[in-house]
């Protein structure tokens, strides 16, 4: 790999969490290979384009790394509704495309969180979704879901890394319209179901925040792993360990 770049923020008011302030560690790095881009998500970074990040916040540690079992992985009854509900959507996967039609899907559906959430107007260029979402990478795949009832038409996106042993899901968005399918909860059980398929041992769901609802239902695909300490630099190793409560998948915190 790489490095191009690091920059650590300045402390800013947190996204999730009202009374926090949070920061992140960004490098921007090119030519990260598949073994590397595993090794960054075992060691709990993220990835958007070139642009890899981990919360490096001064006194919060509530973004929490947590990633799913496969091979042990059984839906909840909900978590099967939900795949019954997206049965009839054609779901093809293959390299991120940049094109009108998601660029539309994604403004109507950033649209669809500005009036339910109170979510700032955020404006998505062509370039600019090149380069978070379609930057050329190894790793880099798309899944886009279609429904051939309605002329083919694009109703939802997920994004998402693949490495040798992991999958690891990036981002996903679709058409409002459709909300009631929970097709996010589908995209993740695709998911799933593809790194089992395949023997990669682990699906990785980025940080989930226990205080943010957005976030929380990450801990809903059980049984899954959480990283016991913050997001790593890239020398340290990793020690993850399975939930230790079933309810909500919050682990038992060490010292």
């Amino acid at each position: 790999m790489r490095l191009l770049e690091r920059i650590v923020e300045k402390p800013h008011p947190c996204p999730y969490l009202a009374d926090q302030r949070a920061s992140l560690e960004v490098r921007v790095m090119l030519d990260v290979t598949v073994d590397e881009m595993d090794s960054l998500l075992e060691k709990g970074w993220r990835r958007f384009g070139p642009i890899y990040f981990r919360p490096a916040c001064a006194s919060c540690t509530e973004c929490v790394s947590v990633r799913v079992l496969t091979a042990e992985f059984a839906p909840s009854k909900s978590q099967r509704r939900a795949s019954r509900a997206c049965s009839g959507l054609r779901r093809v996967v293959g390299a991120p495309r940049v094109d009108g039609e998601r660029l539309e899907l994604y403004a109507k559906w950033h649209a669809g969180r500005e009036d339910n959430r109170g979510w700032e107007p955020n404006a998505q260029t062509r370039e600019r979704y090149g380069l978070e979402f379609a930057f050329p990478h190894p790793c880099a795949r798309e899944a886009a879901f279609y429904d051939d009832s309605r002329d083919g038409r694009l109703v939802g996106v997920g994004l998402f890394d693949a490495t040798p042993r992991a999958l690891s899901a990036a981002f996903f968005f679709h058409d409002p319209e459709y909300a009631r399918l929970s097709l996010g909860t589908a995209n993740v059980l695709s998911l799933v179901d593809d790194a089992k398929r395949d023997e990669r041992p682990f699906v990785y769901l980025g940080y989930r925040v226990e205080g943010c609802a957005s976030l929380r239902y990450k801990a809903a695909f059980k049984p899954h792993e959480l990283l016991r300490d913050r997001p790593l630099s890239l020398e340290d190793v990793a020690p993850w360990a399975r939930s230790g409560r079933t309810d909500l998948g919050i682990p038992e915190r060490t010292p």
